[in-house]
């Protein structure tokens, strides 16, 4: 579902702050793989993400999403492929518009558009259907602005959001760093639930190393820009945070370095 080969990623190039973020990064993801992506901080996580969204191309290699050749491919042109919930609650929804035009802003989404924006009422009973998976009560409150949702409110209305066309890969970017430790903890059980009742190819960058050892059936670190552990299938599940630490340390020959992800 995600074939990523050779990719490298400079910033800078040829000045005297070049900074070669990616290096010669390969990974595949099969479909139904529900992938953490763990590393220190400045190892090229999120500019990963952002080269298989669209953000950023990359200098050298493949980006294959479902077999697309989608390496040059501008942002949006890739976005029909995709789903992603980003760090900020804010990102996801249009403030201005309600729960149920949000949903229905998701839901129409790769459909010719029209000047007619009303809902219908059978939309309204499906979008009432599907909020009631949040268990957050936003299933009585379809005609509520966005705006009005707490952090937590927003962010599982936008992982829904993302989810709601079932996409061939769904990026998952530190999505509940800006949440208090409950909040967090219920999005992402609600992702976990999501992810797998639909089978979804999901690739999750975290900051926090329980819940990378705790979600999906692989575990992604990186270190300088490079993959430096790829750990599945039961090996994965006998992990903990101590033998994590060890096994980075013998394979990057470096220590660890974010306070963020040793103090959970």
């Amino acid at each position: 579902m995600l074939d990523i080969n050779g990719v490298y990623k400079v910033f800078l190039p040829g000045t005297v702050n070049e900074k070669i973020v990616l290096r010669n990064v390969c990974l595949k993801l099969d479909e139904g793989d529900f992938a953490t992506l763990i590393g220190s901080n400045g190892a090229g996580k999120s500019t990963l993400l952002n080269c298989i969204a669209g953000v950023h191309s990359p200098d050298k290699g493949i980006i294959k999403i479902n077999g697309v050749d989608v390496t040059k491919a501008i942002e949006y042109k890739r976005a029909y492929l995709l789903g992603r919930v980003f760090q900020d609650p804010m990102m996801g929804t249009v403030s201005n518009m309600s729960i149920g035009e949000n949903i229905a802003f998701a839901v129409r989404r790769g459909q010719k558009r029209t000047l007619k924006q009303c809902i219908t009422n059978t939309e309204r009973d499906k979008y009432r259907e599907l909020l009631k998976i949040l268990n957050l009560g936003l299933e009585d409150r379809l005609n509520t602005s966005a705006g009005l949702l707490s952090g937590g409110q927003r962010q599982a209305l936008t992982f829904l959001m993302a989810t709601v066309k079932k996409p061939k890969l769904l990026l998952l970017d530190e999505h509940t760093a800006a949440l208090d430790p409950a909040t967090a903890e219920k999005i992402l059980n609600l992702s976990h639930e999501i992810i797998k009742e639909n089978n979804l190819t999901t690739l999750m960058v975290t900051h926090n190393m329980r819940d990378a050892i705790k979600h999906g059936n692989r575990l992604i670190m990186m270190h300088e820009g490079r993959i430096v552990l790829d750990i599945k299938g039961q090996e994965k599940q006998r992990l903990t945070v101590d033998n994590l630490l060890k096994r980075f340390g013998k394979a990057s020959g470096a220590e660890f370095e974010s306070d963020r992800a040793l103090l959970y």
